[in-house]
């Protein structure tokens, strides 16, 4: 088969199209035949050298996929070959073929195409093990996502919308703010010309930032109030003032999904089946996608992500 490979660290241009082994369905495993697969911030990482996969992962970028499953191995249930699924891997979905742990699978939701499938698991999986499972948002509670108008953020928007919960964005253009409007955010912020500190009082906080926003988010955070941080885009290193966090009663969470063990992974992935997958197939929430490219522009859609000039997910078919 063939596969996005990166023979050296480096930009968009190090993305090399070449003929790699087969995977193998191991115990508990399938392999998928790939039909689509979308771009993450991991990838560009992964790209320039900053974040290998996980010990027993697959060496090519790609975190999810959509596709059709074309062996399936020893000790799998519940699958068969030529089902149409979409999976959250933790890598290998840039390929032809990818082996998927069953427990990371998921059934394409009616109302979705097969392609449109695979923008679905990593922001899906991300949000819903964050902001409820972790930070557990309630109806009647506010959130505030940073980057709204990302992958993750459109779909942060839309569930928090979903459990009655008002959400407030933010995001630095009016055409990115504009969107997030129309999925449902009810509070704009645009960080270019607003400090969104004083402007809402959330009591969760979904942070794609990372350090820069690290205080700033504490200081406007609700009494209670629970931070969880899944990026770094503004570094790795900040201080905290701890009578902040005392006097808040606040909680502050940090978290990743990549490397996770495969049984939280498939205690996520059953949480996104039962709560989320009803939401998509209502009409409710819905995939958001930027635009729809070949494999063969992955290095063009590695600038577009890397150039955040993107609204929602950007997928590769092939």
């Amino acid at each position: 088969m063939y596969a996005i490979t990166i023979p050296q660290p480096g930009g968009p241009a190090a993305l090399t199209w070449a003929e790699v082994p087969d995977p193998v369905a191991g115990e508990g495993e399938v392999v998928v035949e790939v039909a689509a697969t979308a771009v993450n911030r991991a990838d560009l990482l992964q790209r320039q050298g900053h974040y290998p996969p996980p010990p027993g992962a697959s060496p090519y970028p790609g975190l999810e996929c959509s596709g059709r499953i074309a062996e399936v191995g020893p000790g799998v249930h519940g699958w068969a070959v030529g089902d149409e699924v979409c999976a959250l891997l933790a890598g290998g979905g840039y390929a032809q073929k990818v082996a998927v742990p069953s427990g990371q699978l998921l059934p394409i939701p009616k109302g979705v195409s097969l392609a449109e499938a695979a923008a679905l698991p990593e922001v899906t999986c991300t949000v819903w093990s964050n902001v409820f499972m972790v930070a557990h948002l309630r109806p009647g509670e506010t959130l505030l996502v940073h980057g709204g108008s990302s992958g993750i953020g459109t779909m942060a928007v839309q569930l928090g919308k979903a459990v009655g919960a008002t959400v407030a964005v933010t995001a630095g253009t009016a055409a990115k703010l504009e969107a997030c409007r129309e999925l449902g955010a009810d509070i704009l912020i645009n960080y270019h010309e607003e400090d969104f500190t004083g402007a809402v009082t959330p009591d969760v906080i979904l942070d794609i930032v990372g350090a820069k926003y690290l205080q700033r988010n504490l200081d406007t955070l609700a009494v209670n109030g629970r931070l969880v941080v899944i990026g770094m885009q503004s570094g790795f290193k900040a201080e905290l003032n701890l009578a902040t966090l005392l006097s808040k009663r606040a909680a502050i969470a940090a978290t990743s999904l990549r490397p996770r063990p495969l049984d939280e992974k498939a205690a996520i992935v059953a949480a996104v089946r039962e709560h989320v997958w009803p939401l998509i197939e209502a009409g409710a929430v819905r995939p958001v996608i930027d635009r729809t490219m070949s494999i063969a522009d992955v290095a063009d859609a590695h600038r577009i992500v890397d150039d955040s000039t993107h609204i929602g997910k950007v997928l590769l078919t092939l």
